[in-house]
């Protein structure tokens, strides 16, 4: 029987990302830890700071994936509208939570400024996620995580919490080829008839002096797999294949 595995949609949010500004480094970093708990993401969107725009991808994304994550905008400036925007997609008002206020101005050392009081307003019925390490808890309301844009500060929260998004693990055989895609096209088809689960990938790479393609196949049901690459293998002409990992 197939294993359903959870999905996930990523959201960059950032005017600095649109523009050139700044290099995205963390839909790569989410997408790879993601994929190696065996959460399967199916969406990466990168949006501006407009509330109406975060307010309708947040609406979409959170009824078609069991996961969403945003990174941006959860700061204090006047650009920093992400959960006015999030606010307005899952039609909740904005609230000042208490306990977010208490932690902030222990961090802060005292009485908060007003930027800094912005920090604390959120959508009503939002959740804290404390873990260990992290001064500021992980905001969640739903199935939406919210995360800073910060890449260092990202990877210190999702690091805190990622154990519970593990699933079962994908396994992955790696098929390094001599010869060009068109050469074995026919038989990754026969292959995907015979396994239908099976998830397969063909990468070209060029200039590299011992291989032209790389195969990828995956399942997180081990046996499956082995039994679609022990297939594959006997599809593919022997001369073009260089080596199996």
């Amino acid at each position: 029987m197939a294993q359903q595995s959870k999905n996930a949609a990523i959201i960059i949010i950032g005017n600095e990302i649109l523009s050139g500004k700044v290099q995205d480094a963390n839909s790569p970093y989410l997408s790879g830890e993601l994929r190696a708990l065996g959460v399967d993401v199916q969406r990466i969107s990168v949006i501006p700071d407009e509330i109406d725009t975060i307010g309708e991808e947040i609406a979409a994304c959170r009824k078609k994936y069991h996961l969403v994550f945003t990174s941006g905008g959860v700061g204090p400036t006047h650009d920093d509208v992400t959960m006015e925007g999030i606010a307005r997609g899952v039609g909740k008002p904005l609230t000042h939570h208490p306990i977010l206020d208490q932690l902030l101005r222990t961090v802060y050392g005292g009485d908060l400024n007003p930027a800094q009081l912005k920090l604390a307003d959120v959508p009503e019925g939002l959740e804290l996620l404390h873990a260990e390490g992290l001064r500021v808890p992980v905001l969640r309301f739903e199935n939406i995580y919210i995360f800073p844009g910060i890449p260092s500060l990202l990877v210190r929260k999702f690091e805190a919490i990622k154990e519970r998004f593990r699933e079962t693990p994908f396994h992955l055989r790696k098929i390094f080829l001599t010869g060009d895609e068109a050469l074995v096209a026919e038989d990754l088809n026969k292959v995907l008839r015979l396994f239908p689960r099976l998830l397969l990938g063909s990468y070209p790479i060029l200039h590299h002096p011992e291989y032209k393609v790389i195969l990828t196949l995956e399942s997180k049901d081990k046996a499956y797999l082995e039994r679609a690459t022990q297939s594959l293998l006997l599809f593919l002409p022997k001369e073009l294949v260089l080596r199996l990992e």
